[in-house]
């Protein structure tokens, strides 16, 4: 059903709190909104940054990388009058 819910409780410290509830009152917002927004905020980064782990995990396995000195050679480049094209693999 949609309108399932499940409690969550943690306990956070007073300073992290404290911002939750300033944000709450000038967004005029309960507290749980708030947290309903972070944890939902959070839990798609994660999910992406997951995606891209696999992702990675799957270039390594077809040896799709790039070498540590090239990437630190383009890298430094960026800092001087010859910039180097970003490496490819």
């Amino acid at each position: 059903m949609a309108g399932d819910t499940k409690v969550l409780t943690t306990h956070v410290p007073l300073a992290l709190a404290e911002k939750v509830d300033a944000i709450a009152m000038r967004l005029d917002r309960s507290r749980d909104w708030v947290m309903k927004q972070a944890l939902a905020a959070w839990v798609d980064e994660e999910e992406i940054r997951h995606q891209m782990t696999l992702q990675a995990l799957d270039d390594v396995d077809a040896v799709r990388v790039i070498d540590h000195q090239t990437v630190r050679a383009w890298a430094d480049s960026l800092s001087s009058d010859e910039k180097l094209l970003p490496p490819r693999a």
